[in-house]
């Protein structure tokens, strides 16, 4: 952990996070949030049901609960699997020493200062220790996503996981949740799934994985622990920055030697975003057609975004790392208590092999939302795009409206369509409809604020006529009646009076 930062002298000496949260309370204060609740109560048999649930309290999680409050739609509550304190991949499955994006993106603030990083950061340690730091570590990011969840006072309920979601036929949505104290029924107006890289499927492996026992096999988005790895032979297939991640790991817990096996002849360089990264990319993308999107999101997929130079180094500083560019592998062969793997280069013993090969949209591998599979609209189903430019991955992607709502496949019943828009993806398969917003820390507040306007909007369309009756019945004066004299009726009576 970053150390108190006193040898800077008294006028650097941090203020405490309690002088933080003060100033917090009043820019919140300042800024009316969370706004006054305005969405009208709903019931079932006597039990209240949710306005909003969140599935996931990871980053995306916890930002789409702030900004519903500060919308003014309080009740919402997020399940998340992970006991508190660990949700998303910060102390689990990442394996990074530091966060990969700039430390001055305002992440999940929500536009508030106070509710930065790096307020958080400077509350405690400075403001030289942070001109000091170069990226933040992810230990110190988890810690203040701790943070944000107690100071928001968000609404989550941990070890707690989805197993099952229906679509009812009034319209609601049923959630068949497994906890602490077993299982439970949870009713909810809307849903949002805030989970993650693998939200709607589950880690991408070849298949050539499968021709050996799966105790030879790992993914990089797998939770173990790399102090196992102390005097093996470790494989990493891919050139990523989860590549670079675990494979550095895995020396750096003393491995006797990693080899990383690239498909491609050159590690990717250029970061094809980065020439358009801004807020133009970030509020535009949605407004683009198809084929425009399309052709962004391909691009990228087929350049591959590069792995930090950083990364890199982490893993080219040992003397017992190896690159083998233009290797992929070709067939995995069971020896005693090993691996070989075969390259068009040669073959390669090892004992455990790290497959850092990204993560698949399949719904049949994810059985809580067997309710989505066949009902929701996939890019596939949208949009056909040139067969020079096809990308099977991409075509599998939720095709999603304008406020992450999933959209229904054509034939559906209205009711049943209604209601599976209803539900939200607010995790990152979204990006081929919205852009890089829910990939990671930069753009998520702007996404947030997008998804809460958007449901924001859906419920008060839906309450419209219950909004219309409270307004033709208010009657709440603002004018009490002797705030002014009637000048006519005054001098008519004194007419009447000198006869």
């Amino acid at each position: 952990m970053i150390e108190d930062t006193e040898k800077h002298g008294p006028h650097m000496r941090p203020s405490g996070l309690k002088a933080l949260e003060d100033r917090l309370a009043h820019e919140l204060l300042l800024l009316e949030r969370p706004a006054r609740p305005w969405v009208p109560p709903t019931e079932i048999d006597g039990n209240r049901v949710l306005d909003v649930a969140v599935i996931g309290a990871g980053l995306c999680g916890l930002t789409a609960l702030a900004a519903l409050l500060f919308a003014g739609i309080d009740n919402v509550r997020a399940f998340d699997r992970a006991p508190a304190g660990r949700e998303g991949p910060w102390v689990t499955s990442a394996r990074m020493e530091t966060l990969r994006t700039r430390k001055e993106l305002a992440g999940p603030a929500l536009g508030v200062p106070a509710l930065t990083y790096r307020a958080w950061f400077e509350a405690q340690f400075g403001a030289q220790a942070y001109e000091d730091m170069v990226l933040i570590p992810r230990e110190s990011w988890m810690d203040y996503m701790v943070w944000y969840r107690r100071v928001l006072s968000l609404p989550v309920v941990n070890d707690t996981a989805l197993v099952k979601l229906t679509l009812r036929s009034d319209g609601l949505l049923e959630l068949d949740l497994d906890g602490p104290a077993g299982y439970s029924r949870v009713l909810a107006r809307r849903v949002i799934l805030a989970t993650g890289l693998d939200g709607l499927g589950a880690p991408r492996l070849p298949d050539v994985a499968a021709t050996v026992p799966s105790r030879y096999v790992r993914h990089s988005g797998d939770v173990f622990d790399v102090s196992d790895f102390r005097g093996k032979r470790v494989a990493v297939v891919g050139a990523g920055a989860s590549a670079m991640d675990n494979a550095a790991a895995a020396l750096e817990a003393g491995a006797a030697r990693v080899d990383l096996f690239i498909r491609r002849k050159d590690i990717p360089r250029v970061e094809k975003f980065g020439g358009v990264a801004g807020l133009g990319m970030t509020h535009g993308f949605i407004g683009l057609p198809d084929e425009d999107r399309w052709t962004f999101m391909a691009e990228a997929e087929r350049t591959q975004i590069p792995p930090p130079r950083h990364s890199v180094l982490r893993v080219s500083r040992h003397e017992n790392a190896f690159f083998h560019l233009g290797s992929p592998i070709e067939a995995l062969t069971e020896t005693v208590n090993a691996v070989e793997i075969s390259t068009p280069k040669g073959r390669y013993t090892s004992d455990v092999i790290i497959f850092a090969t990204g993560f698949d949209v399949d719904f049949a591998r994810r059985p809580e939302f067997s309710a989505l599979q066949g009902r929701i609209l996939l890019w596939r189903d949208a949009y056909q795009p040139p067969a020079d430019n096809r990308n099977d991955a991409l075509a599998s992607y939720p095709y999603l409206g304008p406020s992450f709502e999933f959209m229904p496949k054509p034939g559906l019943g209205a009711a049943e369509a209604e209601t599976i828009s209803r539900i939200y993806c607010f995790a990152y398969p979204a990006v081929p409809s919205h852009g890089k917003i829910t990939s990671g820390i930069p753009a998520v507040s702007f996404g947030a604020e997008r998804l809460a306007e958007g449901i924001s909007r859906s419920l008060f369309v839906e309450d419209r006529y219950r909004h219309i009756e409270a307004f033709m019945s208010y009657d709440g004066s603002e004018i009490l009646g002797d705030e002014w004299c009637d000048a006519d009726a005054q001098q008519n009576g004194q007419e009447i009076a000198n006869g």
